[in-house]
């Protein structure tokens, strides 16, 4: 009696940068999609290069948004990966209108972290202290707790940045806890900002899985979903594109789920930490852009927008 041989598996393509986190991500959610589906899912992870990972200077003078993701998303429309894993806060908040964001998975911690060669404290650091960011959001709102210090411009994957303290080259870095746990070097935080102090990117901690909206294998990505991560990071994108501040303005937000009620915060500053406007606001879930467009509102009626504008 003769067997018909088995089916092959659908076969799902990870696009993704390569840089050793966000392989660390591609990699988690592969894993988790063969976990779920077991052997009906074939999943393969395929490196794509960015403009932010070729070209060197500041993020807002090589492209802004988009520079470590167009790429992406372009091997998606060309039919050349069919899953995009993206760190959310680096996808501009406009999407292609042949794409959709499909799920985000649960949410990591949002903090962000100092990292210092000896372990100092932010107190501890000395008068004039150099930090290392290149962040208009961290730069404003570390400012504003300590105006005494000064901002050096780096880039570069974790190892780079972590190193520029530990040799020595600045007195600390400020980097996000997310991607620390991620790659297993919790060890090097010295210390973390509470959300008090320091309010997260929109989308920070959070992973974005995009796909063509017409791709038939959605409906395998979608349980990888986490509600309230998405309603929160649903909110914090619709704040940012409301506000119209992109990368070249000192936006921040976060948003998280409690009791079934959404609480979403927001800050607009200065690039010089001395002018902070900082607000939030409770809402739905199920009705995140609502909130978001209020918490814009409240920051614009508070003068935000004078903020926003070049000088």
């Amino acid at each position: 009696m003769s067997h018909s041989p088995r089916p092959h598996p659908p076969q799902l393509r990870i696009g993704t940068r390569g840089s050793e986190l966000a392989l660390a991500q591609a990699h988690k959610v592969r894993d988790q999609l063969q976990d779920l589906h077991a052997e009906a899912l074939s999943v393969e992870v395929e490196i794509i290069r960015t403009t932010g990972d070729t070209k060197q200077g500041p993020l807002a003078e090589i492209g802004g948004e988009g520079v470590f993701t167009a790429e992406l998303e372009r091997a998606l429309i060309d039919g050349r990966v069919d899953l995009a894993v993206h760190s959310l806060k680096d996808l501009p908040t406009q999407l292609h209108p042949d794409l959709a964001l499909v799920a985000t998975p649960q949410r990591a911690d949002v903090r962000d972290v100092l990292i210092t060669s000896d372990g100092r404290s932010l107190e501890d650091l000395p008068h004039n202290a150099s930090i290392g960011s290149g962040s208009l959001r961290r730069q404003c709102q570390m400012l504003a707790l300590r105006p005494d210090v000064r901002f050096v411009p780096i880039r570069g994957n974790i190892g780079t940045r972590i190193a520029q303290a530990t040799e020595g080259i600045v007195d600390a870095v400020i980097l996000a806890a997310a991607g620390l746990h991620r790659l297993g070097l919790t060890a090097e935080i010295s210390s973390y900002f509470d959300t008090a102090q320091m309010l997260p990117a929109p989308g920070q901690a959070a992973l974005g899985l995009e796909m063509r909206g017409d791709c038939r294998l959605v409906d395998w990505v979608e349980p990888l979903n986490h509600a309230p991560a998405l309603a929160s990071v649903n909110a914090e994108r619709s704040f940012l594109q409301t506000l119209g501040g992109g990368c070249r303005a000192p936006i921040a937000s976060w948003g998280r789920v409690v009791s079934d009620e959404l609480h979403l915060e927001g800050m607009v500053g200065s690039t010089d930490g001395a002018h902070m406007i900082r607000d939030s606001v409770v809402g739905s879930p199920d009705e995140s852009e609502e909130a978001a467009k209020r918490l814009a509102s409240q920051l614009t009626n508070q003068g935000a927008q004078s903020l926003l504008v070049p000088s």
